[in-house]
């Protein structure tokens, strides 16, 4: 299985097929394997239809007729998201997506985890297909951290109810992590962590409560921060942090490092006051 550290090490190694094409950025994983078995890729002018194949950096790989690009180091850059984009490539209801105004200088990209529609705040993008799937796994114990405004008035035993568990319409939602942070009229700002990450967990477990989400800002995702990054800007988070944040040393990946966020603070995460305030433009 792969690790940050071999993500980031410089040694020839041979890995599979599917992983080295998703690696470069040009698709995901699952994708790459659907690309080999249909018979759209070729190594060395011979089309092969395993997705087990293994491949050194070097290979001559072809897809679609097309040479895949030298794979670049791994890079990550943290992205505020605002509030309707979808976190796709493409929309068959023609939305708009994160991509449609990235930088033209950016690489292909893609996104680790997601973010619905109507959910804004820190969206990792990174151009390396493993990378993002390592991030992703629940394995990894990252602390995902939102600032969350619900409609109606939370008391501390519903939100304690979160703090074990749930199960809501036979689908088992892990504890998370609850507080209230302050009312504000007929609505209030909580501050919740989860693991996991299941579609609309958050929204789901609200509304388990009998509380409605109207406005959810994810504030962190693991040890990377939203911090005072401006809404729709992109910022690159340089090689040598982000090898420390993986908590890579050495060429080695340190058990346990920095998977989970430090406490809430001045500077880290934005505090409600600050959203009210921005929610009026």
């Amino acid at each position: 299985m792969k690790t940050f550290a071999s993500i980031f090490s410089e040694d020839e190694e041979e890995e599979r097929i599917a992983k080295r094409i998703a690696r470069t950025g040009l698709c995901s994983r699952r994708k790459a394997e659907k690309l080999i078995v249909t018979g759209k890729v070729a190594i060395d002018g011979i089309t092969i239809s395993s997705p087990a194949i293994k491949v050194k950096q070097t290979t001559n790989i072809l897809v679609d007729g097309k040479s895949l690009p030298i794979k670049e180091p791994a890079r990550l850059w943290r992205y505020h998201k605002r509030k309707g984009q979808i976190t796709s490539t493409e929309d068959a209801e023609g939305r708009a997506t994160i991509f449609d105004n990235l930088p033209n200088h950016l690489p292909r990209v893609i996104s680790v985890g997601r973010l619905d529609f109507d959910s804004e705040g820190l969206l990792l993008l990174t151009n390396d297909g493993e990378l993002a799937r390592l991030m992703e796994l629940p394995s990894t114990s990252w602390v995902r951290r939102y600032r969350v405004r619900v409609y109606g008035r939370p008391q501390i035993q519903q939100l304690e109810e979160l703090k074990t568990g749930k199960v809501i319409k036979g689908v088992r939602y892990r504890p998370i992590d609850v507080q209230l942070d302050k009312q504000v009229g007929s609505n209030a700002w909580l501050t919740v962590g989860l693991s996991e990450g299941k579609n609309r967990e958050i929204k789901k477990l609200m509304e388990s409560i009998e509380l409605k989400v109207n406005r959810l800002i994810r504030t962190a995702y693991g040890p990377f921060q939203l911090g005072k990054l401006a809404t729709g800007k992109i910022e690159e988070i340089k090689h040598n942090t982000l090898k420390e944040q993986l908590g890579i040393s050495n060429g080695k990946t340190i058990q346990n490092a920095k998977r989970t966020l430090p406490r809430i603070g001045k500077n880290l995460i934005p505090n409600a006051n600050n959203i009210r305030k921005s929610s009026r433009h």
